[in-house]
């Protein structure tokens, strides 16, 4: 469990630090409200962090969850997106 935390720790602070992210790492996820995925692999386990951008610089995770199959479930998107737009409304209040 200490390796896996790393090997997320490792993988924000390539998406924080390098200019141009390879999407090994990082990708949009298609059909969904802006959505960005943080992608991290160790051993024989896939993390995935959900996240969009609040402005250029600022990247907001919103959901994490280990996967299992392919496609990234439905689910989690949903519940990525409803963060991102309460987050939103909580800013602009």
């Amino acid at each position: 469990m200490v390796k896996q935390a790393a090997k997320v720790t490792w993988t924000l602070q390539l998406v924080e630090e390098l200019e141009i992210i390879p999407s090994k790492y990082f990708k949009k996820l298609v059909n969904t409200d802006d959505l960005w995925e943080v992608r991290v692999s160790y051993s024989n386990n896939i993390f995935r962090l959900l996240s969009f951008y609040d402005g250029a610089k600022l990247v907001v995770i919103t959901h994490a969850f280990q996967k299992k199959s392919q496609k990234t479930p439905k689910q989690a998107i949903e519940i990525a997106e409803k963060r991102k737009k309460d987050y939103f409304r909580r800013k602009n209040e």
